[in-house]
């Protein structure tokens, strides 16, 4: 199933592409041969107009085979002085030859913005607003308020909430670091600049429930100490320096209790059943806050607005990319970190196979709800695979916001003979590096007769 998703989302790509070359070579007089699907033997072909169109057995790409695309040679080795053939690659003008070229990157590019209008009829665009403003913040004595629509950070045009997203991304705000930020409201534009308000805290790198259940590691922080003791996220740690700490509410009151200082700390934690300890030391950190939450959930919107967002979408992917290409070389990133579309296609067989494994029929993808964004998915993280999130990478979790967090399965009911799909939906706030269920923890389904 893995290769078979990955085949589907390739060749779909290469044959929309190859597709921009047939198109334009036909528009400018020069002939195609062959348009297949795929390489290798023939499983079937026809011919119309005087292409032939072919389904070959390796779905793994295709090709536009054109007339005379490459010049004839001699047999001393040297390209023949024979003029190309009228109809083919070579007998057509430099220009229209550029353009024929030129095609297949443009319906890449096509077939994206195709694609997001299909993504924002449907679920809509996330708008750069203003979600929460800390009162006793330097951003709200600066005058920015809730409802605020953002349209420049840090010198950069924001045209949706995943603009502000993508600066944390390719770069970090540092203590004493001003701020700018231009914002809208009541259709006149202000801009505003101030220091971030900064917190410095000894920080391991984790995120739990601060509840009555099992102390259960939800994340673990990228090249955090605990990343680096081999601890993942669902392990439970069970004592932290010789205490024991049987819930989440307990390991919370042990840290309340016993600031870390800097000295390592001993966790006794467990894993599938197998107790182990490890020893970390926890890094003095710089806790900048940005002061203000933003929007990443998407709404919907007009169809003239559709298409403008439309846009933006693709240029908003193309601008990452760029950005993600430059930082290989700057060392923020390594090759590790990025993705073509096989890779892209390869995480979401990974998943579904692993659900797979678990017994589980998944539902995989992206859900945002109301105004803030969805926690299942592969754009902010996969609950049911904690290694990590290729391709685009898991987007920043910030303090003090709020996400839906879903498991959604389907399974086979011998009572009514068919699929039942089954949901489980959480409302939980990220605050303060904890996690906390807004209307209580759902631990057990309910049955109704």
């Amino acid at each position: 199933m893995k290769w078979i998703i990955a085949f589907l989302i390739f060749s779909l790509l290469v044959l929309f592409h190859e597709f921009g070359h047939f198109l334009v070579a036909r528009l400018n007089g020069v002939a195609v041969e062959e348009f297949s699907l795929g390489y290798g033997p023939r499983l079937l072909s026809f011919v119309k107009g005087g292409t032939r169109y072919s389904l070959k057995i390796l779905l793994f790409g295709g090709s536009c085979r054109m007339k005379g695309m490459l010049p004839e040679w001699t047999e001393d080795g040297s390209i023949s002085d024979t003029p190309p053939e009228e109809g083919s690659f070579l007998a057509a003008s430099p220009g229209r030859r550029a353009a024929i070229v030129f095609a297949g990157p443009l319906f890449n590019f096509i077939l994206a913005f195709l694609g997001a209008l299909i993504v924002i009829s449907v679920v809509g665009y996330d708008p750069a607003l203003v979600t929460h403003v800390t009162e006793d913040s330097h951003a709200y004595e600066a005058g920015l308020r809730q409802g605020d629509l953002v349209t420049s950070f840090m010198g950069h045009r924001v045209s949706i909430g995943r603009d502000i997203d993508t600066w944390f991304l390719f770069d970090d705000l540092q203590e004493g670091q001003p701020v700018t930020v231009t914002y809208e409201r009541d259709g006149q534009k202000q801009s505003i600049s101030y220091i971030p308000d900064s917190v410095r805290r000894y920080m391991l790198g984790l995120t739990y429930n601060a509840d009555d259940s099992e102390a259960v590691i939800n994340a673990v922080s990228v090249k955090s100490p605990l990343e680096s003791a081999g601890v993942r996220a669902g392990d439970v740690i069970t004592a932290v320096n010789g205490e024991p700490v049987a819930t989440g509410e307990a390991l919370f009151q042990y840290f309340a209790d016993h600031p870390m200082d800097g000295s390592a700390v001993n966790l006794s934690l467990s894993r599938g059943g197998r107790a182990w300890e490890t020893e970390v030391t926890p890094v003095y950190t710089d806790d900048v806050r940005l002061g203000f939450a933003y929007n990443l959930g998407r709404v919907r919107t007009t169809p003239v607005r559709t298409v403008l967002y439309g846009l933006i979408e693709v240029r908003y992917w193309i601008v990452s990319t760029v950005k993600s290409v430059g930082s290989l070389f700057t060392g923020r990133f390594s090759v590790n970190d990025l993705s073509g579309p096989v890779g892209v296609a390869d995480v979401v067989g990974t998943t579904y196979e692993q659900a797979k494994k678990e017994g589980i029929r998944p539902c995989i993808y992206t859900h945002p709800l109301g105004f803030h964004g969805h926690a299942a998915g592969p754009t902010i993280g996969l609950w049911d695979h904690q290694e990590g999130v290729e391709g685009s990478g898991d987007y920043p979790l910030h303090d003090n916001t709020a996400y839906s967090l879903e498991l959604n399965a389907t399974v086979y009911s011998k009572t009514y003979g068919c699929d039942i799909r089954m949901a489980m939906e959480s409302d939980i706030l990220l605050k303060d590096g904890k996690v906390y269920f807004l209307a209580g923890r759902q631990e057990n389904f309910h049955v109704v007769k």
